[in-house]
């Protein structure tokens, strides 16, 4: 019973991930520029924030 529970539940977002794969829209060059520069502030915000908290605990 608990197999078959988590055999569906794998087996519906395999199929999600199957729609979703590809992306629906177009984007600019622009656009993908400003994503790149997203997920660079992202990382480095988080980068810093951990440094923060090791830092803080010695």
């Amino acid at each position: 019973m608990i197999k078959n529970f988590f055999s569906r539940i794998i087996r519906k977002i395999h199929e999600i991930n199957t729609e979703y794969k590809t992306p629906g829209i177009q984007m600019s060059d622009w656009v993908k520029f400003s994503l790149l520069l997203l997920r660079l502030y992202l990382v480095t915000l988080i980068g810093l924030s951990l440094y923060k908290f090791i830092t803080m605990l010695h």
